[in-house]
């Protein structure tokens, strides 16, 4: 009896202690599926797992374009006064600063922030870049679009135009100042992708720099009977060494959302924040901003790929002219290469391939420097670079005239012909 007694109790253990494995297994495995995707495809992707707390991030090298690190990078998303950077490099392309900007009454009538202008006032349109780049005044991107376009409407049918044309995949404008707003076309947004392929080209402008770095700005309207003072508040401007420029925005819909350029030692890096918190969370931006740039600054550095000394066989040229007047000689093409630097910006961790586009044979008649072949160097799926191989003399066409010239030569046998 005592036997069965203790048979009985260790087997109701055993079926307990399964029991529980098996709830700790279940959970474990619920934990992983629910909790840690993120981490998942942070892995198969390459990517760190930084934590942030934008739900749209992007850190892209703004030289080439690459993508160095997103999260939910190419989600459409509200984006503010980001949008402004955008309302800033088509007036310097557009406009001439020296032009006065009258106000109209839709222009004076934008909710705050705003410079505070009145129907009918005049300003230089210098000094509204200003307005809208430090203050990010509403009015004065209002006053800045009509100026340029006459309307609104037309104003964002060439920010439109613009990002398309700097490879913008999801974005849509309907103001000039970011705030929301949504049409039969739309909702007013981009990603952050587009947002920092946009920030990478605003920054090749110098007078775009010259005004977002500016700390503080005077001005008055043009009868010099109203003052004004504009004040920088892009706090990552102090924050980092090498930073370049920058625009925040904020909306019910965005959030916080921020956009800005940093170079250090050849190497030049935008991040594009999207829906980074909200009130009363306005520093998020700046400690995101801060961790993917230090990301990029600790992980990225410009290497030289450039494959130094390839050399490759000379090529037959078919229907080629025989050369010296030998009629059963092959006539073959040297191949030449410039060699020349190729700075990629890359990780230790990651590996640059080579495609060679050589040919066979070449079909005469062939230019000496012309191109022939490629060498095509990818990092990842994305081509970097594309090196011309290209021929290293002429060679003519075989042509009937030859063959006639040919017998003559044989036929008076000039001295140093030789047939073979």
């Amino acid at each position: 009896m005592r036997r069965w007694m203790l048979h009985s109790i260790k087997n109701v253990y055993d079926d307990r202690r399964k029991a529980g494995l098996a709830a700790f297994v279940l959970l474990f495995s619920l934990f992983i599926s629910l909790c840690l995707p993120g981490l998942a495809q942070a892995a198969e992707e390459g990517q760190p797992n930084i934590t942030l707390y934008a739900r749209s991030a992007v850190l892209m090298d703004a030289k080439s374009g690459r993508v160095l690190y997103e999260k939910n990078g190419y989600e459409h998303m509200p984006n503010a006064s980001t949008t402004k950077i955008m309302t800033c490099i088509l007036t310097l392309e557009l406009g001439n600063l020296e032009d006065e900007v009258s106000v109209s009454s839709y222009a004076a009538s934008m909710p705050k922030v705003r410079l505070g202008m009145r129907t009918d006032d005049r300003f230089y349109l210098r000094d509204l870049l200003y307005s809208l780049m430090l203050e990010s005044h509403n009015d004065s991107a209002v006053a800045i679009a009509e100026h340029i376009a006459g309307s609104v409407e037309e104003f964002a049918k060439k920010m439109n135009q613009k990002a398309a044309e700097l490879g913008c995949e999801d974005t849509y404008f309907i103001t000039p100042n970011g705030l929301d707003a949504q049409n039969e076309g739309g909702v007013h947004g981009t990603t952050a992708q587009d947002l920092a392929k946009i920030m990478s080209y605003c920054i090749k402008n110098e007078q775009f720099l010259e005004i977002t770095r500016t700390q503080n700005h005077q001005f008055t309207n043009v009868a010099g009977t109203k003052s004004y003072n504009c004040n920088n508040h892009n706090a990552f401007l102090q924050m980092m060494d090498g930073a370049l420029s920058g625009k925040t925005g904020f909306t019910g819909n965005a959030g916080y959302c921020y956009v800005g350029a940093l170079e250090r030692e050849g190497r030049t890096f935008v991040v594009a924040l999207l829906a980074c918190g909200w009130p009363n969370n306005k520093s998020y931006k700046w400690a995101d901003t801060t961790s993917l740039m230090n990301y990029g600054l600790e992980q990225y550095q410009n290497t030289d790929v450039y494959e130094y000394g390839r050399e490759f066989s000379p090529v037959m040229a078919v229907d080629a002219e025989p050369e010296n007047g030998r009629l059963y000689q092959n006539v073959t093409v040297p191949l030449r290469v410039e060699e020349k630097e190729l700075i990629v910006l890359k990780r230790a961790d990651e590996e640059v391939r080579t495609i060679y586009d050589i040919p066979e044979q070449l079909s005469a008649p062939v230019e000496k420097g012309q191109q022939v072949g490629s060498i095509q160097y990818y990092l990842g799926e994305r081509q970097i670079a594309e090196i011309p191989v290209c021929a290293g003399k002429s060679v003519r066409k075989l042509e009937p005239s030859w063959y006639q010239n040919f017998l003559l030569k044989l036929f008076f046998m000039e001295k140093n012909f030789y047939f073979l």
